[in-house]
């Protein structure tokens, strides 16, 4: 195993009472699953998510999370960068000239892709095709990548990540992030949520990692972005626990950087670190 360790990501918020906090552990891998565009109670609670609700349940429970700002763009850019780089629109002939996540991760001798659903080609920097669109994939707006074939080409089609897992060269951190459809902007609640269990549950067996599921925005502005659900399941997640301190995507990014000894970037930082929640 490498030195490093395994992460999914979900975006969580404070530790119950009854735990004391704990430092990050360190996973095998991590995973990124971004939905968009839904408050918490429009999906936890929900009867049409009975497999959100039930990986609430079973894993850890982010209950206080909440996003940046609006529109989405900029909350993906926050995520893998620690700002939002200064966009507020969700452009897509835009870029920006800054360090970010893929960039420590390289530097550390780790691997990343992203794995988008709609996706033509591999390292395809097109606006939309058919269900997908750029404004969800936050690291085709990094010069240091889109200028750079090979780095470019980490962008990959969904269909990949079976493929990857089954043959175990999934890397050790892996964005993941539906379609227009399937992330619950263009469809219902409900059918993201068999997507989820879909694409997810493959992952569930994987040791020693973290997947977090989170939300990119809500629909209301509270603490910016709204008042988002979020989760972290997988091997490296303590069964039935829960966060509850106010937390959202800066504090993810700052939990993947303490796990794998990374650099903070910009307001991670500032972050606390999700903890309480690790086997």
């Amino acid at each position: 195993m490498r030195a490093g360790a395994l992460l999914l990501l979900v975006l969580v918020c404070g530790v119950p009472a009854s735990a004391a906090p704990a430092a990050v552990s360190k996973f095998d891998r991590v995973v990124v699953v971004v939905f968009e565009n839904k408050e918490r109670g429009h999906v936890i609670g929900s009867p049409a998510a009975p497999t959100f609700n039930r990986y609430a349940r079973q894993y850890a429970n982010l209950t206080a999370y909440y996003a940046v700002t609006h529109p989405s763009l900029p909350n993906y850019i926050a995520l893998v960068s620690g700002s939002t780089g200064g966009i507020r629109t969700n452009c897509t002939g835009c870029s920006i000239d800054k360090p970010n996540l893929a960039d420590s991760l390289e530097e550390a001798g780790l691997s990343w892709r992203t794995y988008a659903e709609g996706l033509p080609n591999a390292g395809f920097t097109g606006p939309v095709f058919r269900r997908y669109a750029k404004k969800h994939n936050p690291f085709l707006y990094f010069r240091s990548i889109i200028d750079d074939r090979q780095r470019r080409n980490r962008v990959v089609p969904l269909a990949r990540l079976a493929a990857d897992v089954r043959t175990g060269a999934l890397p050790d951190f892996s964005l993941v992030v539906p379609d227009l459809c399937n992330s619950m902007h263009d469809c219902s609640v409900a059918v993201g949520d068999k997507w989820l269990r879909r694409v997810v549950q493959p992952l569930l067996s994987v040791p020693r990692t973290a997947i977090f599921v989170l939300f990119d925005e809500g629909s209301t502005s509270i603490r910016g972005g709204g008042h988002t659900p979020a989760l972290v399941v997988g091997t490296a997640v303590r069964p039935r626990s829960r966060y509850g301190a106010v937390s959202g995507h800066y504090e993810v990014l700052r939990t993947i950087e303490d796990a794998w000894g990374l650099p903070r970037l910009g307001a991670s930082a500032r972050a606390r670190p999700i903890t309480g929640i690790w086997r």
